[in-house]
């Protein structure tokens, strides 16, 4: 039988039917690895039939874009030495291997103790562990192998001592089964763990750590998880997160305006101060300055403006606003400190 429609309708296309989770294109997000509904099976661009094979899986368990926690923070007491040696060297990539190590046993723990509530949150629902595609015992199995190489680099390692190490793992166990669900003490023991990782590398080469520098990069892993938090407020709510119930958006926001204050201050006070730049402290702080203003400027403006915070090392990696300005800002003070560590090639610059 032939349908007449009704006139002016024809050539004009008709929007899609919604689905259960209201996503026009079948998919929740573009979490790798998942379903719309979090059950296997499925990819991010929502093939049917598809999924990530076991090593993809291990793979993602362990996060390796976090390593640059661990590349990047560690290595920061090279910046103190005066001569770089082997042993130097050596002893730093130990701190950077074990934090690497320590970090991913980490993620499979926490995973596999959250991993009913991760079902909950939009993102992390897709998880191997969250998602059903790794068993919880082969995740045990795989996290007690992750600590046992751990051991290994530990006990045969160059680099001594290795406290900031070990206490950076206990701060991660009491955190998964206590400090997680303590509002504002949980952002705060996230933002330690990032402290530790400057201390081992220090720790490893023999070097007194500056208190601005400690100060710094806590504040500034502060304001990152802060954004994280308000972002998940917004997204997911507090059944993912019980600990979310003790803040509130406007709590966020003001918590994000403190931290970067706290941020800017204590940076630059470790340029101007403890910093290693010799007579050119203050010519480094100022020089600084506007580099370090706009990419805090510019982070407000990602998640206040746009959205964004809820994954921050991919969002600081990938943003080329805040690419950009750490790449000049390196450049500004690596030149700088060469010309700190080289008086005639300075006097030769300068005059």
């Amino acid at each position: 039988m032939r349908v007449i429609e009704p006139p002016g309708s024809q050539g004009v296309a008709r929007p899609p039917e919604p689905l259960a989770d209201g996503a026009p294109d079948g998919t929740a997000d573009d979490a790798p690895g998942g379903t719309a509904d979090g059950a296997p099976g499925g990819t991010a661009d929502g093939a049917p039939g598809r999924r990530p094979g076991l090593p993809a899986d291990l793979a993602a368990l362990i996060r390796p874009l976090h390593a640059a926690k661990s590349v990047l923070l560690v290595p920061l007491a090279l910046a103190d030495a005066s001569v770089w040696t082997l042993a130097m060297l050596g002893a730093t990539g130990w701190a950077v291997a074990g934090f690497v190590l320590a970090g991913a046993c980490v993620y499979v723990g926490n995973d596999i103790a959250d991993r009913h509530r991760d079902r909950h949150h939009p993102v992390k629902r897709h998880r191997p562990v969250a998602a059903g595609r790794v068993p919880v015992w082969a995740a045990c199995l795989y996290c007690a192998a992750l600590l046992a190489l751990l051991g290994v680099v530990a006990g045969s390692g160059p680099g001594r001592p290795y406290w900031p190490l070990l206490a950076y793992l206990a701060l991660n166990v009491a955190y998964t089964r206590v400090l997680k669900h303590i509002p504002l003490i949980d952002v705060c023991a996230v933002a330690l763990g990032f402290a530790l990782r400057v201390v081992q590398g220090y720790a490893a080469i023999g070097e007194p750590v500056s208190g601005w520098l400690l100060v710094a990069v806590f504040s500034v892993s502060l304001l990152l998880v802060t954004g994280k938090r308000r972002q998940e407020l917004l997204e997911s709510g507090t059944a993912h997160r019980p600990a979310l119930r003790g803040y509130s958006v406007g709590l966020a926001d003001q918590m994000l305006q403190l931290t970067c204050v706290l941020t800017a201050v204590a940076g630059l006070m470790y340029l101007r101060t403890e910093a290693p730049f010799g007579p050119y402290g203050q010519p480094a702080m100022l020089l600084a300055t506007p580099f370090v203003i706009f990419a805090l400027f510019r982070y407000l403006q990602v998640v206040l403006v746009e959205g964004g915070g809820g994954d921050p090392v991919r969002g600081v990696l990938r943003d080329r606003g805040l690419a950009a300005t750490a790449v000049a800002l390196a450049v500004v003070l690596g030149v700088t400190l060469v010309l700190a560590h080289h008086p005639a090639l300075a006097a030769t610059v300068l005059r």
